[in-house]
This record gives structure tokens, C-alpha cells and sequence, in this order.
């Protein structure tokens, strides 16, 4: 388990002031859970993640992994408790002069291991990460999302508990993306690795984690399981996040005639959001009968998170208000998410 208390980050500023990185941060991440910490560049990902294992140690607050308090520890326990947490990056950091077997064997020859004991542990990694042909190939031999592999297979050299990824997959394009993120799904759970995703891509966060925590200007400003946060986002900035991978906004031939309607007070816009078996339930037409209304379905999708379907629906109401508002109550007894949305966005 890795717990973040009242973290706060500050570091020297211009005219001797003070710049605060990260405020107040408070994050629970169990055991064996793929947990992303997402936000717009400049929110204090990188940061939060550098105090994980104390690279940067932060002005306040304390980092708890696996029970020790990592902020208190003399520096030879630190550098013993660092063993246990294993880091990925997005710019790969290989050594250009050693084949793929040489990175990834690496931190067992800083560590004193013998050759035999090297590749008793060096050969299954290379397997699990699909590189047993290429071990004795250079960086420059292989392609971006190989790269990727050998720096998985290095971290996990050491056997460590937590896998801290930087921005991991965002130098690579969107099939080689999936990739890895699968490799790392298949980690996580034939492991328990307990995995903490630092990334600016939605598409990640829905792909691979299980709980996700919204960072903006250094303050955590929305947190729950995914699916959650995607069926009811609170947050401004989750809002726009989630704009990448679920259409937040109308068609433009549409909006003069949404508005236009919306002025007249005689149509409501509603966001509708569903999961699981709600999906393919039959429950906007058996609305439209119940209270007599009229349904323009103005965009929408389904796409499925963590295995579980997911279908988000933007529709303009038109009948009796009172009509609308029971429902609305009616749809949200069906477990669907209702939103009526004041403004065309």
C-alpha cells in the first residue's frame, strides 16, 4: 500500500518567492491496484511521482510504501527501501552500449549478483515482456515500444512491490500504446505489482487503471474508481480530460438549433450516462412512453472501462417540465446518470 499525506512541494522561486508544486495532496493506493494520477501539463504529476520514492523529498508531509515511511528513514534505508519500488520513463533511459539483456541485467550487477544468478532472473524477465529474440540486439536495434519492454523488464529486475511510470507510453504511437499498456495489465495481475500511471491521456487511464485521482495545479481535485469519474465527472478539468475520449460536445450544425430551442423554455438537454447491462436495457423508449415525451438524441457512444460497458448519450427533452423532471427521477432509479445541462457546449 502506498499512502500520500499532506504532501506539499514548494521550490525557490523568482524574486525570492516561492513556488508551491503540489498542496495538501492526501492519496490512498492499495496493494496490487493500477492506480492513474492524470492531469494538463504543469499540474504536479511529475512531481507527485518523484516524491513516491523520495527523488525529490517533498517540503511537507510524509510518503508511507508498504508500511515504512519512506520521509523518515536514514539514507542507507532508503536506498534499501528503493529497491522495492521500480520506475519506467518516457524517454526509455537505455544505455546505447548494452544489448537489451545488458540494460535490463543491469541493476543485478550494480546490486553484486553473479552471472548465474543474472540470468536465472534476467531470461524469464525478457520472456514476460516478449524480448527473448532480441537480448542481444542494441537500442538502436530495436523499435520505440521494444525500448519501452527492456525498461519494464529493468525495473522489474529487482522484484520490486510498487512500478512507478512516468509518461510512459506518450513518446509511442496509439497501437503500440495498447501494447504496453496490456503488458503492464498482465504484470499487475500475475505479480500484485502495485502500479501508479502518471499521465496527461484519458485513453491510458481508461484502458489499464482502477482507480484514478484528477491533479490540477498541485491539488488532487476529483479521485474515485474509474468508471465512476467517467459516468459522473464533477470536476471542470476531469470534464475536459474525459472531452479526448468521450464526445463532451455538440455537432456545430447543431448548437444554433439547441440553443434556439433551449431560449424558448420548451426543451431540456440532458446528458445521460449508463453502464453494464443498463447499456442495452430498452430504457429511453420506455421513457418516452411513460411520460409522453419527445426525444432528440443529439450525439453518443458506447465504449466499454475495465471490462464493464459504458454509453454516454446527449438528448434534448421536449414536453411537459413537469413531464421531464419525473423522468429524470424515473431514469436515475434505472441506475442511468442524468445531467441536465443549462448551457450548449
Amino acid at each position: 500500500m502506498i499512502e500520500i499525506r499532506n504532501v506539499f512541494q514548494r521550490f525557490a522561486g523568482p524574486n525570492g518567492g516561492q513556488v508551491e508544486a503540489l498542496h495538501n495532496v492526501n492519496l490512498t493506493i492499495p496493494q496490487g491496484e493500477v492506480f492513474g494520477i492524470i492531469g494538463r501539463s504543469g499540474a504536479g504529476k511529475s512531481t507527485l511521482v518523484r516524491t513516491l520514492n523520495l527523488l525529490t523529498r517533498p517540503t511537507e508531509g510524509d510518503i508511507v510504501v508498504n508500511g515504512r515511511t519512506l520521509t523518515s528513514l536514514s539514507s542507507g534505508d532508503l536506498r534499501e527501501a528503493r529497491r522495492e519500488i521500480g520506475m519506467i520513463f518516457q524517454h526509455f533511459n537505455l544505455l546505447s552500449s548494452r544489448t537489451v539483456y545488458e540494460n535490463v541485467a543491469l541493476p543485478l550487477e550494480l546490486a553484486g549478483m553473479k552471472r548465474a544468478q543474472i540470468d536465472e532472473a534476467v531470461l524469464p524477465l525478457l520472456e514476460l515482456v516478449g524480448l527473448t529474440a532480441q537480448k542481444d540486439r542494441y537500442p538502436s536495434q530495436i523499435s520505440g515500444g521494444q525500448k519501452q519492454r527492456v525498461g519494464i523488464a529493468r525495473a522489474l529486475a529487482s522484484k520490486p512491490k510498487v512500478l512507478l511510470s512516468d509518461e510512459a507510453t506518450s513518446a509511442l504511437d496509439p497501437e503500440t500504446t495498447r501494447a504496453i499498456l496490456d503488458l503492464l495489465r498482465k504484470i499487475n495481475r500475475e505479480l500484485n505489482l502495485t502500479i501508479v500511471m502518471i499521465t496527461h491521456q484519458m485513453e491510458v487511464i481508461k484502458q489499464v487503471c482502477d482507480r484514478v485521482a484528477v491533479l490540477d495545479a498541485g491539488r488532487v481535485v476529483e479521485t474515485g474508481p474509474v468508471l465512476d469519474v467517467f459516468l459522473q465527472p464533477h470536476h471542470e478539468v476531469t470534464r475536459a480530460l474525459l472531452g479526448d475520449v468521450i464526445a463532451q460536445e455538440l455537432p456545430p450544425t447543431l448548437k444554433a438549433r439547441v440553443v434556439e430551442r433551449l431560449a424558448k423554455g420548451n426543451a431540456h438537454l440532458l446528458r445521460l450516462a449508463f453502464k453494464g447491462s443498463g447499456v442495452d436495457q430498452p430504457v429511453l423508449s420506455e421513457t418516452i412512453r411513460r411520460f409522453e415525451l419527445d426525444f432528440n438524441i443529439l450525439h453518443g457512444q458506447i465504449d466499454e472501462i475495465q471490462g464493464q460497458a459504458f454509453g454516454s448519450l446527449a438528448v434534448l427533452a421536449g414536453g411537459d417540465a413537469v413531464k421531464v423532471a419525473q423522468a429524470m427521477a424515473w431514469l436515475r432509479e434505472q441506475g442511468v446518470v442524468v445531467e441536465e445541462l443549462s448551457h450548449v457546449e
